[in-house]
């Protein structure tokens, strides 16, 4: 994937090329102010999938309303602020300030004589360290029952080339599965054809949404949900549409970071009643909170409860507790690694977080391509051939996907090989020392020696004559992330020596 360097110099050619056009230069302004911002990550997928409850258990706090509300149909962006506010832009122009309200605990906007389809867009700021390295974007269902919804996430997530400038909205994407419908797969190759087409987000990654649900709220339900994450990576790594799958159970994910408590003290009651007579209690969520059911404590921290946990969430919390749970905190720890969220955040660390600026790069090189295409003269031409050579790159994009073969156990490598290809090739971190497993403070000239040997090593690896085509190919990539290393290592030469608006925009492929 290009570097933020090189986007940057060919950025500042483009502004001299464009000089004329005072439309592209306010482009290029945005451009540029984009790539000093975080990176823009979209929560998309079908209606009802739980984005809104996922984006509240990735941030921590509750500040997504949840329910069907005229908010919910609005693509809805969350951005670091000292203090919370939302802002509605109107189909007029106007920014629209949003009242936050609570009604039962639960957060909603109040849109006053608003309609969702008068607004374009919310901006809602909120102090949240999360949010300080990763925008949010909530979307709309793409299988809305109103196409103008569906269409709204489309076009920031898969614009056409004539839709602002073919630029999409975001750098990322994180795609709520409930299972692998037509809707869904479509939407992932719309997606995919984008990236294909240098106008789309360059990461995805799936998520199993809801998991806990799958199993009817059994014990089993998130091993369950694991066996389907397989199945539906499997699928989608066949056609390249995903880069990982992973189940998460949002609810209980949220629950886990925002436990009260009071809630740890019921949990701890019911931990103590007998199970036959817990199990029945659990049969149905309205059975749960009737007055007559486990009298001894109050019907309606239960109906809380049930609400904020699920039954599959009450039964594990209740397991857990009987198990030496013994504190809310150990109790929130043991049901935040269950939910499935430390591995999607890990994830999405690894593929984005630590991408950022290959993310917000190739952002940015789309929108100088669409600019420089507009633009009939000589220097725009090979300026955007430029652009396009870097477009091309797209190693960073084989580095997820052979992360996510190994994470999926598809490579046929003894474990010390499967090990150092996923350091090399940025699983642990992608600077260049943890890529090589060396000490941060390693000199460059080590550094570059031991780049030098890894990409021989890999070569060497590669080139055998009786191994796997797709081990072979996985190699290959471990070769050009070595090479990428050095490449990297030697630019500043390069560049300093270089002259003319399109000299020093590219590293030595290798």
């Amino acid at each position: 994937m290009a570097g933020i360097d090189r986007a940057r110099l060919l950025l500042d050619a483009a502004r001299g090329v464009l000089a004329d056009d005072p439309r592209a230069q306010g482009e290029l302004d945005l451009c540029e102010h984009r790539m000093y911002q975080p990176v823009r990550v979209a929560l998309a997928g079908s209606l009802k999938a739980g984005k809104s409850t996922l984006l509240n258990a990735l941030v921590g706090q509750d500040i997504a309303p949840t329910d069907a509300t005229e908010c919910t149909r609005v693509v809805t962006w969350y951005r670091s602020g000292r203090s919370p506010s939302v802002t509605a832009h109107v189909d007029d122009g106007r920014a629209v300030p949003i009242p936050v309200t609570r009604v039962d605990g639960r957060l909603g906007f109040d849109f006053g004589h608003l309609t969702a389809d008068r607004v374009d867009h919310l901006d809602v700021e909120w102090p949240s360290r999360a949010l300080q390295s990763t925008t949010i974007v909530d979307t709309p269902g793409t299988a809305s029952l109103s196409t103008e919804l569906s269409d709204s996430t489309i076009r920031l997530l898969a614009p056409r080339a004539d839709e602002h400038r073919g630029q999409s909205g975001v750098d990322a994407v994180v795609y709520l599965l409930r299972s692998l419908t037509a809707t869904d797969t479509a939407m992932l190759r719309r997606i995919g054809t984008a990236i294909g087409g240098s106008s789309g987000p360059l990461g995805v990654i799936g998520v199993v949404s809801r998991a806990d649900e799958l199993g009817a709220g059994r014990m089993d339900a998130m091993i369950s949900a694991q066996q389907i994450a397989g199945r539906f990576a499997g699928e989608l790594e066949r056609t390249g549409l995903c880069q990982a799958v992973v189940p998460v159970a949002g609810l209980l994910a949220l629950a886990a970071r925002t436990l009260r408590e009071v809630e740890f003290r019921a949990l701890a009651q019911l931990a103590s009643t007998p199970g036959p007579e817990l199990e029945s209690a659990l049969l149905t969520v309205d059975r749960f909170a009737r007055p007559d059911i486990l009298p001894h404590i109050p019907a309606a921290l239960r109906r809380s409860l049930a609400e904020r946990f699920g039954v599959f969430g009450i039964r594990l919390a209740v397991t857990l507790v009987r198990f030496g749970a013994t504190s809310s905190t150990a109790l929130a720890a043991e049901l935040l690694e269950r939910s499935g969220l430390p591995e999607l955040s890990a994830i999405i660390d690894t593929q984005f977080a630590q991408r950022a600026d290959e993310l917000k790069s190739h952002s940015a090189l789309v929108t100088l391509d669409h600019l420089l295409a507009a633009c009939a003269s000589t220097r725009a031409a090979e300026l955007r051939a430029s652009v396009r050579r870097e477009l091309a790159d797209v190693h960073g994009f084989r580095e997820l996907r052979v992360l996510t073969t190994i994470r999926g156990g598809g490579l046929d490598l003894p474990p010390d090989q499967i090990a150092d290809l996923s350091r090399l090739i940025g699983g642990s971190g992608i600077d260049p020392a943890t890529r090589l497993g060396l000490p941060a403070e390693t000199d460059a000239p080590t550094v570059r020696s031991t780049a030098i040997e890894a990409a021989r090593t890999w070569r060497s690896l590669a080139d055998h004559p009786l191994i796997a085509p797709d081990v072979a190919s996985a190699c290959q990539v471990a070769v050009r992330s070595a090479e990428g290393i050095v490449a990297r290592l030697d630019e500043p030469q390069e560049v300093a020596g270089t002259t003319g608006f399109s000299a020093g925009l590219h590293s030595p492929r290798g």
